[in-house]
Order: C-alpha cells, then sequence, then structure tokens
C-alpha cells in the first residue's frame, strides 16, 4: 500500500514540476517579446521625432533658421534688344550678414563697419547684433571694394553671401520700358514684372529659375534708335525750360514699339528717385489733353462717315457758342474752309462743325473704336486710364473735337494715328518683336482704305503747304507729315493761355508710311523772348531730329527725287 501511495506521490511531484518549467518557458518567452516589442516603439518614436523635426525645419524661413541658404538669389533671364544688344543682365555680387550668436562687443562692430559703411543704420544694427539670434542681413549688395574693405576689419561672426542683383548697361537710357528689381532680383516695373507675370516668379518660386536654362527676353526695341530718342526729347527739356518731355517711335505695320522715353526718367543701377511724381512715364501712365492733335481723328471721323469729303467746306466766319462756350480759332481765317484749309488751319470751329456732322454718339464710337477711351492693352504695367465725360453733351462733342475735354495717353495717340496712316488697322502696342503676319492676324480695320488714303494726303500738306503748322518736322529726302497739337493746361480751375502742353505726330515716307514718330513736351517756355512756344516750335522739331539721326537704322533710305505732291496745289 505505501509504494502505491509513493508511485502516486512520485508522479503528482514530477507533473507538478513539468508544469513549473512549462509556466517558466512561458514566461521567458513573453518577457522576450515585449523586450522587442518596446525596443521597436523606442526606434519608432526616435524615427518620428527625426521626421517631425525635417518637415517642421521644411516651413521655416531659412534666414531666420540660424545660417544663409545655400542657393544664390534666383536668376533672371538677359533682356537684349532687337539686334540682341543687352539692355538688362544678372551680375554677382556679395551681401554682408552676421551671426550674432558669435557677437562678442557689438558696438566694436558697429563702430568698424562705419568705417566702410557710413550710412549704416546703428540702432538698427545694433538691435539685430544682439538679437542672439543665428543669422541677420546687415547690407546687400555691397560693391567688390566695400567687400574687401570689410574683409580686411577681420571681425568674428561677419561673413558674405554671394547673391546677384539687376545691371542694365544703359543705365537710364530705357528706363521706362525696362522697370526695375526689388533687392531679391524680382521685377516691380516695366518688362521685368511682365517677364515674372508670364511664369518667371513661379520659376524661381520652385527654384527652377537657373542661368544655364534662361532664354534671354528679346524686345522690339532698338537700342540705337532709343539713345536718340531719349537724347533729343532731354535736350529739348532743357532747350525750353519744360518741366517734361517724351517721345515714341512706332512701326506703323505692325505696331512694334521701337524706342520710348519719358524725361525726368531715372538710372536703374540706383533708383532712388524712381517713384518721384515728376519721374513718371508720360508716354503710357499719364493722361493728358492732346490739343490740336486729336483734329486728326476728328477729320477722319468726319471722312470716314461717308458724309464729308476733301472739297466739303465749313463755315467758320464766326465763333461758335454753346451754353456758357464760345468756341474760336488761335488764327482764324474768317470766311469758308475747305477740310484741307480746316486741317492745315488747324480751326477750332471747322473740327467743331466736323464733330456735328457726324453727331454725339457717332463721335464717341469712333474714338472708342480706334483706342483712344479704353485702357490700352501692351506688356507694360504702367498703363492709364483715359478719361471722358460720363455723359457726353453736344458741348462735349464740340470741345473734344479740337482735343479738350478727354484726356489720353501719348502713346494710345501714336497707335490711333498708326491706323490712319496704314490704311486702316489698329494694332495693339508691343514691346516685343511682332512679325508682319503676326499683326495682319490681330489687327482690327477701324476706318475704310480712302479715309487712311485722304489722311496720309493732309498730313503730307501739314507739312508742305503755306500756312501748315507741320513745317519745322521736315526732313529732306524723307518726306515728313504730320500734325501739331498745343493744349492749353487747366490751372485753378481754369484754361491757361501761357501753360501748354505741346504735342506732334508725324509718319514717314508719306507715300506708304513705314512709321510713325510722336512727341510730347509739357510746359515748355519760348527759346528766346518773342519766340513762339506753341507745337510747330517745339514739338515738332523734336520729331525732325529724331527722324534725322534715325532714319537709316530703321531701314528707310532718304530719297530727294521722290515727291508725291500732285494735290497739292488744288489747295495752295
Amino acid at each position: 500500500m505505501m509504494k502505491f501511495w509513493r508511485k502516486r506521490i512520485s508522479k503528482a511531484e514530477s507533473s507538478t514540476a513539468s508544469i513549473i518549467v512549462e509556466g517558466a518557458r512561458k514566461a521567458t518567452g513573453g518577457r522576450s517579446k515585449n523586450r522587442v516589442v518596446m525596443t521597436m516603439a523606442v526606434f519608432l518614436g526616435i524615427y518620428a521625432t527625426i521626421a517631425g523635426r525635417l518637415v517642421y525645419l521644411g516651413f521655416q524661413d531659412p534666414e531666420a533658421s540660424g545660417g544663409p541658404v545655400s542657393r544664390v538669389t534666383a536668376s533672371r533671364p538677359d533682356i537684349v534688344d532687337r539686334n540682341g544688344e543687352v539692355l538688362a543682365t544678372d551680375i554677382k555680387t556679395a551681401s554682408l550678414f552676421a551671426e550674432p550668436r558669435r557677437i562678442v562687443d557689438a558696438d566694436e562692430v558697429i563702430e568698424k563697419l562705419q568705417t566702410v559703411l557710413p550710412d549704416i543704420e546703428v540702432e538698427q544694427t545694433y538691435n539685430k547684433l544682439k538679437s542672439g539670434t543665428g543669422f541677420v542681413w546687415l547690407k546687400r549688395q555691397l560693391s567688390p571694394k566695400q567687400q574687401n574693405d570689410i574683409m580686411q576689419l577681420g571681425l568674428p561672426g561677419i561673413g558674405f553671401r554671394t547673391e546677384k542683383r539687376r545691371f542694365y548697361p544703359g543705365g537710364p537710357t530705357a528706363s521706362h520700358i525696362l522697370g526695375l528689381t526689388n533687392i531679391d532680383n524680382q521685377g516691380i516695373a516695366g518688362m521685368e514684372k511682365y517677364i515674372d507675370d508670364q511664369g518667371l516668379a513661379d520659376l524661381q518660386a520652385s527654384g527652377l529659375a537657373t542661368a544655364k536654362d534662361l532664354k534671354p527676353v528679346r524686345l522690339s526695341i532698338d537700342l540705337r534708335v532709343q539713345h536718340i530718342v531719349r537724347d533729343e526729347v532731354s535736350r529739348a527739356m532743357e532747350k525750353f525750360h519744360a518741366i517734361a518731355a517724351g517721345a515714341v517711335v512706332l512701326n506703323a505695320k505692325t505696331g512694334e514699339v521701337l524706342a520710348m522715353a519719358s524725361v525726368p526718367d531715372f538710372d536703374p543701377n540706383n533708383p532712388y528717385n524712381a517713384l518721384d511724381k515728376d519721374h513718371l512715364n508720360r508716354m503710357s501712365a499719364g493722361t493728358y489733353e492732346m490739343g490740336s492733335t486729336i483734329k486728326s481723328f476728328t477729320t477722319a471721323m468726319a471722312l470716314d462717315s461717308g458724309k464729308v469729303t476733301l472739297n466739303s467746306t465749313f463755315d467758320a466766319r464766326r465763333p461758335i457758342t454753346i451754353g456758357r462756350q464760345t468756341i474760336r480759332d488761335f488764327h482764324g481765317k474768317g470766311r469758308i474752309l475747305t477740310v484741307p484749309e480746316v486741317f492745315i488751319y488747324s480751326s477750332n470751329i471747322g473740327s467743331a462743325r466736323e464733330a456735328d456732322v457726324v453727331g454725339i454718339e457717332g463721335h464717341r464710337e469712333f474714338l472708342k473704336r480706334i483706342g483712344l477711351l479704353d485702357r490700352m492693352k501692351t506688356e507694360l504695367p504702367e498703363v492709364a486710364r483715359p478719361s471722358e465725360p460720363k455723359v457726353w453733351k453736344k458741348v462735349h462733342s464740340i470741345t473734344i473735337a479740337f482735343g479738350h475735354g478727354m484726356s489720353t495717353t501719348p502713346l494710345q495717340t501714336a497707335v490711333g494715328a498708326a491706323a490712319l496712316m496704314n490704311g486702316g488697322l489698329l494694332f495693339e502696342p508691343t514691346f516685343l518683336p511682332r512679325t508682319q503676319a503676326q499683326a495682319d492676324a490681330v489687327a482690327t480695320r477701324v476706318i475704310k482704305e480712302k479715309t487712311g488714303e485722304d489722311m496720309r494726303y493732309l498730313y503730307r500738306l501739314n507739312a508742305t503747304a503755306p500756312g501748315g503748322s507741320g513745317k519745322r518736322a521736315a526732313v529732306p529726302g524723307y518726306r515728313v507729315g504730320g500734325k501739331t497739337g498745343t493744349a492749353e493746361k487747366v490751372v485753378n480751375g481754369r484754361y491757361s493761355s501761357t501753360v501748354r502742353f505741346n504735342a506732334f505726330v508725324a509718319a514717314f515716307p508719306m507715300e506708304d508710311p513705314q512709321y510713325i514718330v510722336l512727341s510730347i513736351i509739357d510746359e515748355p517756355k519760348p527759346e528766346k523772348p518773342g519766340a513762339g512756344a506753341t507745337a510747330g516750335f517745339n514739338a515738332a522739331p523734336i520729331v525732325s531730329n529724331i527722324i534725322r539721326r534715325s532714319a537709316s537704322f530703321l531701314g528707310v533710305q532718304p530719297d530727294f527725287g521722290h515727291e508725291t505732291e500732285s494735290k497739292l496745289v488744288s489747295y495752295q
């Protein structure tokens, strides 16, 4: 019996031992598994922390994150003229930065920097150096000499970063066309801004604007003609003691702008005065009553209506009184005038009667059709919107007929004149190259071909017939024609007979005009006591000088034996 119980006890002990061993095994395996899970969790947490930090840093401003960014300022494409001459390009420059955490004595650093950079803002710089951050800008775009002199100071915590800045080899020659870039090489005015708006800004933001991938942007401008235009308007402003002057040369067949200048202007390499109101681009961003140049459109409107021909006559014997307005001629003939006489004598009365034939609605429709009442569409951002009466009445139509009561830009006036000279096709002006085929594709017919033929005749007549106001625009061999405009300016709410805005719009060669040249001069004075100050004395000579100096560059050769004056005898 005892043996039996011993066997049972031995089996029980053996079973218990097995259970204990098995339990121990399971416990050991569980602990190992937990350790593996815990280890994996720790590593995952570390990697998640690193990834999160990288994402965080990716959204931070690199300049505020402790050091200069690795890439230089984004590149811009060169801008070249129609012949490939460089108008704007990038150059490398050094910019000065500091690492405030490494600055020991801010006062000493500022004192030494002032020996090289005397215009440095002391208080602002001191606050930057004491900010305790990792990186701050101190001065952007240094000259090589400034960089070298600062390096010689041996200041710890001070360094340089290579950037790019815009350089304009011609200085102010084409400043209003090219525009400006800011300190970060981004376009903010002129064609520079246009280029950014066409996609360059997006490329720069994505880091894809690299110099090797950017093709030059070619403009329609001819740098040789541009230099001549700016030179002539600068001389005229000085010669006639005017407050401003300007001119444009326009291809009458394509709408391309070959040159355009407005003075006073600015140097885009040092544009400290670019935003001064006196440095406005008057050719596209200023609106003016264009005076008798508008009579070109009044006469064209009358002829195009079919109600008037070159043989029509208008009574200019007496002034026209309408309401409080009395319309008189500046140099009245006191008789009935033919249409050519209305034009060459610049008769306000005759022009008013021409508009009256067409009517108020027809008058406004014509000016709108030819582009003088709407904001002009072109690449330049600086374009002003013309002004007109909110409600046209007869008095408005009569005064607008001779250039008072409506304001438009000089460039628009030149564009409208091109349509009168090229046979009736209106093109939006462009500062980019445009082929004849491209021009024809976007052209809009605004007058009949016969009207264009008559207007070419009148332009030439005004420069050759006795009494014509365009004689001082003549250039031997080039057959220039045009129309003067002497507009009285409003002073203290009234038109002043001594303060003028003068203009002259011309075309050449008149048998088949290739180019329009328009000049303006604001508040000119007589060249000498007793001399005249109307457009024929100052605006017309500007055009003459521009054509004389630039015609060969434009591909127009002089022809001294080809004069088309067959119709002149009848109206002299």
